[in-house]
């Protein structure tokens, strides 16, 4: 039997870090040496290859510039490998997750984000399981030769999540990212478990269709007891906006001040596309449960469900990128296009 393959990107982040000895900052290193520092990767019996950005980037430096790169890396990539494993710091760890889903329109083979919370030269480091059982998963298939988890995920601290299902929740404990609206497609335990009823099917028609423009004229805007009238009409009237993705209280609700109802009425009118989505860590927007939501919908907010903030707005970016109906987006966006809300799929 052919033997499986898996792709190495490695893109940056605390996982391929080495401490400097003078400044005691972690800096990158080159991939090799990260290679080195796990010599167990070699008794996989599978055909790994790697390929790295070139410099290595922080994750905080994240752009929709490097997701465009990623995209192409996959795509030239796709029918040689069976997987891949995204090496990626973990702070944009679910933004860059969250835009593959995407932008790798249609995929159907696996893409596994993975990196650590300590480098893989320290003692304690979480880098060497993470990598080590990403990889197994992106080899893995079925029974009848099917990709086991024909997705883009994250696996981080023995659980694999959707990618567009999670955010990081802790910048101290290795179990770094939760996803509190869709249970976890596999745990790694001493052995795999598969979950799959959560994970998405197989489908042999489909065929991967890389999108490449992202929307960057969108701002994350947080609502708090208190905000002011000038700063809300400041970026609801900005003419570089596009999108707002707009973190309202409990279950999609928002003060009943007139002013606000107007200023989103008035945004919506223009064209402008607002997405309501709740600042709890779980849950989901439902405006039609309080007087307070049901006037965000007269304003012509649009539900963002369930999402999490990252998925919703790699989803207005995408779709927004191409080109699409202001009135075909907002339609869109709730549906389920990539599995990253609980909603009917996309007619």
């Amino acid at each position: 039997m052919k033997k499986s393959s898996v792709l190495l990107i490695y893109t940056g982040g605390t996982i391929g870090m080495v401490q400097n000895a003078r400044t005691g900052a972690l800096e990158s290193f080159n991939f090799e040496h990260l290679m080195q520092q796990i010599p167990e990767i070699e008794l996989f019996n599978l055909n790994i290859s790697a390929v790295s950005f070139n410099p290595p980037i922080d994750s905080s430096d994240m752009s929709p510039a490097h997701w465009q790169e990623l995209v192409q890396i996959i795509s030239d990539n796709y029918n040689v490998y069976d997987g891949f494993v995204v090496l990626h710091g973990t702070d944009t760890m679910a933004f860059t997750a969250s835009a593959m889903s995407f932008m790798l329109e249609n995929i159907m083979k696996p893409v596994i984000f993975t990196g650590s919370q300590l480098p893989v030269g320290a003692l304690r480091t979480d880098g060497k399981e993470n990598l080590i059982t990403a990889i197994e998963i992106a080899a893995a298939k079925n029974a009848d030769g099917t990709p086991a988890v024909p997705e883009v995920c994250i696996y981080f601290a023995n659980k694999l999540l959707r990618g567009n299902r999670c955010t990081k929740r802790d910048a101290g404990s290795f179990d770094a990212f939760v996803s509190n609206n869709y249970p976890p497609l596999a745990t790694a335990g001493t052995t795999i478990t598969y979950n799959h009823c959560y994970i998405r099917p197989y489908n042999e028609k489909a065929t991967l269709t890389p999108q490449y423009h992202m929307e960057q004229g969108i701002i994350i805007f947080s609502l708090f007891p208190g905000i002011k009238e000038d700063v809300v009409k400041a970026v609801l009237r900005s003419n570089e906006i596009k999108g707002v993705i707009f973190r309202t209280f409990g279950a999609g609700n928002a003060p009943q001040a007139k002013w606000l109802i107007e200023e989103l009425a008035r945004a919506s009118s223009e064209g402008k596309i607002i997405i309501n989505i709740t600042q709890c860590a779980g849950g989901s927007v439902e405006m039609e449960r309080y007087e307070t939501g049901r006037q965000l919908i007269e304003a012509g907010v649009v539900s963002g469900n369930d999402s999490t903030v990252e998925a919703a707005l790699t989803k207005l970016m995408y779709l927004l990128g191409k080109g699409l109906p202001t009135d075909t987006i907002r339609r869109l966006m709730g549906c389920n296009i990539s599995g990253e809300i609980s909603a009917p799929e996309k007619p």
